[in-house]
């Protein structure tokens, strides 16, 4: 089952609402698989630093390898603590000493995601009741992805949660299931993709990683992913700048969109979008089967 869902603001006046949208949003789709949830919102970054996402096992541990981590980097971090979530800014330079740092020190805490402006938040639990402890409804930024997870194919863990992260700023919410996961997963990772667990929708993250590291755009990715994804899936993706909608050719998984002049809107279930603003009067439309659907900053 699993349900997904994305939001993308076009009007800036609706950006200190974009917790509050979207975590609306996945309180509808709860019954679609409450095992665990995830949220990734693209807030405010410098263009000097980059956020890790880190996970720990509670607040105490999050905020005490934080507080480490700044100590081996020798420099006062800004970072912010979020129920079992640390999100720690650290200065460009110094971002290959803290990965490895947190590697060889706190092997225990997971990186979850990072980028400029891309912030994730998952732990197991109902979407509600997720969404609550990170205090969600709080947050501000021009976009959002989130996910409702039915476990399927891996434990039920706050690793195996959705969003996936493979690459800066980007990460992916998957409905579906894919056939060939083990295979491009043994792939991926000879050619430097780091996969952390057995969930395909993680290999599905890292397929796009490599696609755009061999120059291809995100749209483009998408696209060779028909190809070579087997499988039955509905991909939201996020993006520094914007997110893209893409549905298997045979489109197994229910989709629904919607599009005014401030907002774009995806969800599994026309339900989850009742809630928005000026809904009575969007466009609302199934997306195509085989289609790529992005919409960027600036359009």
């Amino acid at each position: 089952m699993c349900g997904i869902a994305g939001l993308f603001l076009k009007d800036s006046a609706l950006e200190p609402r974009l917790g509050e949208l979207l975590g609306g949003m996945m309180g509808p789709l709860s019954s679609r698989g409450p095992d665990s949830a995830g949220f990734a919102i693209y807030g405010d970054g410098r263009p000097d630093a980059v956020k890790l996402s880190l996970h720990g096992e509670s607040e105490g541990h999050v905020t005490a390898v934080a507080g480490r981590l700044a100590e081996a980097l020798g420099k006062e971090l800004s970072f912010a603590i979020r129920h079992t979530h640390a999100i720690v800014s650290v200065p460009e330079g110094d971002l290959a000493h803290a990965e490895a740092w947190l590697a060889a020190h706190a092997p225990e805490i997971s990186v979850i995601g990072k980028g400029r402006r891309m912030e994730i938040f998952k732990e197991v639990g109902n979407p509600v009741a997720v969404g609550k402890a990170f205090g969600i409804e709080t947050m501000r930024g021009s976009h959002g992805v989130a996910h409702t997870r039915m476990a399927t194919e891996s434990a039920v863990t706050t690793d195996g949660a959705h969003p996936f992260s493979t690459g800066t700023d980007q990460c992916l919410v998957h409905n579906g299931s894919l056939s060939n996961h083990n295979s491009l997963r043994r792939e991926l990772r000879r050619e430097g993709v780091k996969i952390a667990t057995e969930n395909d929708s993680e290999v599905a993250a890292g397929y796009l990683t490599w696609r755009m590291r061999q120059g291809q755009s995100l749209g483009q990715a998408l696209q060779s992913g028909l190809g070579d994804l087997d499988g039955f899936f509905t991909f939201v993706v996020g993006t520094e700048s914007g997110f893209g909608v893409l549905r298997d050719p045979i489109a197994c998984k229910p989709a629904v969109m919607a599009e005014t002049d401030r907002y774009v809107a995806f969800g599994s279930e026309y339900r989850s979008l009742v809630d928005l603003p000026g809904i009575d009067n969007a466009r609302v439309w199934e997306p195509k089967p085989a289609t790529v659907y992005f919409w960027e900053r600036g359009q």
